[in-house]
């Protein structure tokens, strides 16, 4: 069994089902079955061949999914490239990742052409080309509908998943069919979820957690509705045109959706269950999502890259009374969090999360020493710091690399964003820890207020002081109109570091006893 194969299978057994709903335009299972294996006998006629890597540089659409599985049913490795990269680096990705062809975006054709290396044989736009020597997508498609001879095992590679790159370059977490498989089975095991199911995609398809969730969706033989990126109240409109039963979403989406004026205007009643993650959720934003969607369905899927994406996760029953927290070891995953040595740390004490099970990466590609350092024993150190209680459930506190320490104290920015968020007036916050000649790093709060607020700076330190240690409570707080963020809603905290370490923005200091 491949990832691959599923698409084929699907379109024997139910070809008239749709498989995906993009731009007002339906692919059945077997139309889409059929223009996949013209696209990927056309990628057999240009030489490439079953472990030859494949760059996608696409905005969520139909042609996505065509490109991936088209890779997948001729054995190449699929590497989806964020389309908000600069060109060096997309430069090192395309060269160390060893591509020998770049589907792309035809905006995007100048880019590439800047960034292909030597190793890179062909570049197919989609829609036209622009650039001289790039192939159109439509001349790649052949008459060919039969699925290629292609032989692919459970063992052969089958995507390489780029980090972020934030702390040095990007690290590409490298999987094979098994693993990919296994995700699917995976989300099964935990979501319940069924054939009928249609699943709201506007995730990038070039992040994790979009581009796992669309070749699961197409493994399932579900329908996926593509948006090409977020947008609140089309998500809504979405919901009531297509009765979606499921999405996923990061925590800020959720928020926006909130800002919708007239979003209880929308029939939401098609929903099933929720999925959140990226990043911790507020408790309050949870309670007011669960009333939007008049539902507790909800399930908090805290994992990462390199796990699979796999991780902990919080079910729906497990919200009644562990709000708040960020889930327990399930279905073909180990979780524990341990100490600097590597022992489990007793309930309430603060360890790093490590993850193990089939799921995890096969290692970095080309990186055996980052390899080294994250995998030990079996087991995957994440960088999360947790905490977790006498039932096993854990909470993410903080990444280590967001950890601050003020006056020798540890303080972990979730518990303080947590309480802003509670704040009335509060829209959205990071907190940071900035140098401090007396304590080392002081706390720093950096808010978006919602539309028409205007926050009393007073007020909101004497509610901090009801909800916070006193050496937790902010010692700074800024003003801005939005909180820079990557495309798949994680909060850049190393640019807001950045920004205020070089004097690029203004701080309002507050006394804090």
């Amino acid at each position: 069994m491949n990832i691959g194969s599923s698409l084929s299978r699907n379109a024997r057994i139910m070809p008239e089902k749709d498989a995906i709903i993009c731009n007002g335009k339906f692919y059945t299972y077997d139309q889409l079955n059929r223009i996949v294996n013209r696209f990927a006998h056309g990628l057999i006629s240009l030489g490439i061949k079953k472990g030859d890597k494949v760059c996608l540089m696409m905005k969520n659409s139909e042609y996505f999914p065509i490109a991936q599985f088209a890779s997948y049913k001729v054995g190449a490795v699929v590497i989806p490239i964020n389309i908000r990269l600069t060109k060096s680096e997309v430069a090192y990705i395309v060269d160390h990742s060893d591509a020998k062809l770049i589907i792309f975006d035809s905006e995007f054709g100048e880019l590439i052409e800047q960034s292909r290396s030597t190793k890179v044989i062909h570049c197919i736009a989609v829609h036209e080309a622009n650039i001289e020597g790039h192939l159109p997508f439509n001349k790649i498609l052949t008459e060919n509908e039969k699925d290629p001879d292609v032989v692919v095992i459970q063992s052969d590679d089958s995507h390489i998943l780029y980090t972020s790159g934030t702390t040095g370059k990007p690290k590409g977490a490298l999987y094979d069919h098994y693993r990919g498989v296994l995700f699917v089975f995976n989300a099964l095991g935990l979501h319940g979820v069924g054939l009928e199911n249609r699943i709201l995609h506007f995730m990038p398809f070039f992040f994790a957690g979009g581009f796992t969730a669309l070749y699961k969706c197409i493994f399932l033989g579900q329908t996926a509705v593509i948006h090409q990126k977020f947008d609140a109240a089309e998500v809504l409109q979405s919901i009531e045109q297509y009765k979606i039963n499921t999405f996923l979403a990061v925590p800020t989406m959720y928020n926006m959706l909130q800002q919708v004026p007239n979003k209880e205007q929308y029939d939401l009643s098609s929903i099933k269950v929720l999925q959140y993650g990226g990043a911790p959720m507020p408790p309050e934003l949870i309670k007011q999502t669960m009333e939007l969607f008049k539902t507790d369905q909800f399930i908090n899927r805290c994992g990462l890259t390199e796990g699979g994406p796999g991780g902990i996760f919080l079910y729906p029953e497990d919200h009644k009374e562990k709000l708040g927290t960020s889930g327990k070891q399930r279905f073909l995953m180990e979780a524990k969090v341990v100490d600097k040595i590597g022992k489990s740390v007793i309930p309430g004490e603060i360890g790093e999360l490590i993850l193990r099970g089939d799921m995890i990466m096969k290692g970095y590609y080309k990186n055996p020493k980052a390899t080294e350092e994250a995998i030990r024993d079996s087991w995957l150190y994440t960088g999360d710091m947790c905490s977790i209680d006498e039932d096993g459930y854990i909470t993410l506190v903080d990444r280590k690399k967001d950890m601050i320490i003020s006056g020798g104290i540890n303080i972990y920015s979730v518990e303080v964003e947590n309480i802003l968020y509670s704040y009335d007036g509060v829209l959205d916050a990071a907190v940071i820890g900035l140098p401090d000649e007396k304590w080392g790093e002081t706390v720093t709060a950096i808010i978006v207020p919602k539309p028409g607020y205007s926050i009393n700076n007073a007020n909101l330190i004497e509610f901090c002081r009801l909800h916070l240690a006193g050496y937790k409570i902010p010692r700074n707080i800024h003003y801005v109109d939005v909180l820079p963020r990557n495309a798949s809603g994680k909060v850049l905290k190393y640019e807001l570091r950045y920004q205020y370490l070089n004097g690029k923005s203004e701080l309002h200091p507050f006394t804090n006893s």
